[in-house]
């Protein structure tokens, strides 16, 4: 087979599922607002199921729901025959997909499922089927065909399927109002999640951490104390302990230009009056942002009361993937 065969073939596979999701457009009726309406109104969580290439379909439409705003998880029909049917309680609602409608391990958990009294939403390619005249609410993912030539492995199908779960977790998403800040707090472990939740806080170096000398301490000895603390900079205290400036790798480039004694000036003398500040319940991609617009890699970091209580580093905020 040559190059353009394959080719071929790869463009027909696409042209067929994307005829089914067009077929599918035109089934997006009231069936699929009831669907919505009933998981909306869900007080537990949504159960999804499915065998075979419909159950790792299911799966992924479990995980979708989950992390936009609509608690649910996947459970495997032959083992819910086997125990974990106890997962499902009163307050939920069960998805139960099948291209046949038919599926064995399916069908024979739908009657216990019913006499719960649980809302059932089916998915299937065939609306006379067992699972469709059990539902509360059928959804039609039928295809005209498969993309596999043989017209038997699960293609088109699962992308129908796919695609309408996808639809459905949106249509909640919206709904419910879900927003950026909750997609982050299901998802910490993400580059969106660290940059939503992440605070200062959370990375600034406090007490014993934080590099510091007073105000009268000679600057050949402030430099001594940059260099300990490995922050290319130095917290500079007034005769009450309070930050009154910064020293910084910057300010040392300044002095080494000038024909100033080191070891004769005091590092209040050529320190940075103030420095950028920063509250510690910022947004760690704020104080990202801050150094950014004033190309320094340090800010004092003040608590509630107006205090510096800690410094927070530029290299500390990209190794912890706040930009």
């Amino acid at each position: 087979m040559d190059d353009n065969a394959l080719k071929g073939l790869a463009a027909r596979v696409i042209d067929l599922e994307r005829d089914a999701l067009d077929a599918l457009h035109a089934r997006i009726d009231d069936s699929f607002v009831e669907a919505c309406r009933l998981l909306l109104a869900c007080r537990g969580r949504v159960v999804v199921t499915g065998m075979g290439k419909s159950g790792h379909v299911a799966g992924k439409i479990a995980a979708t729901l989950a992390s936009t705003g609509t608690p649910a998880f996947f459970v495997h029909p032959g083992e819910a025959s086997h125990g974990d049917l106890g997962m499902i309680t009163r307050e939920d609602v069960v998805l139960a997909i099948s291209s046949s409608g038919e599926t064995q391990e399916v069908v024979t958990i739908l009657p216990l499922i019913k006499r719960l009294g649980v809302p059932l939403i089916s998915m299937t390619g065939k609306p006379s089927s067992t699972m469709a005249s059990l539902a509360d609410v059928h959804l039609d993912i039928s295809v005209a065909q498969e993309a596999c030539p043989l017209n038997l492995a699960p293609t088109a199908s699962t992308t129908v399927t796919m695609v309408l779960g996808d639809a459905l977790a949106v249509a909640l998403l919206e709904a419910r109002g879900f927003t950026e800040e909750d997609f982050a707090r299901s998802h910490p472990g993400g580059a969106l999640g660290r940059r939503l939740l992440l605070k200062v806080a959370d990375l600034m170096h406090t007490g014993d951490d934080i590099p510091m000398v007073a105000a009268d301490t000679p600057l050949d000895e402030a430099l001594l104390e940059v260099t300990r603390k490995r922050m290319g900079m130095t917290v500079v205290t007034d005769p009450e302990g309070r930050a009154s400036g910064i020293f910084t790798d910057g300010d040392l480039r300044r002095v080494l230009e000038s024909d100033v004694d080191i070891h004769a000036v005091r590092v209040a003398d050529v320190m940075t009056k103030g420095g950028r500040r920063i509250g510690r319940d910022a947004l760690a991609a704020e104080a990202v942002h801050r150094m950014e617009e004033h190309a320094i890699t340090s800010l004092l970091v003040e608590d509630r009361e107006g205090q510096v209580c800690g410094v927070v580093h530029l290299h500390d905020l990209l190794r912890a993937g706040a930009a």
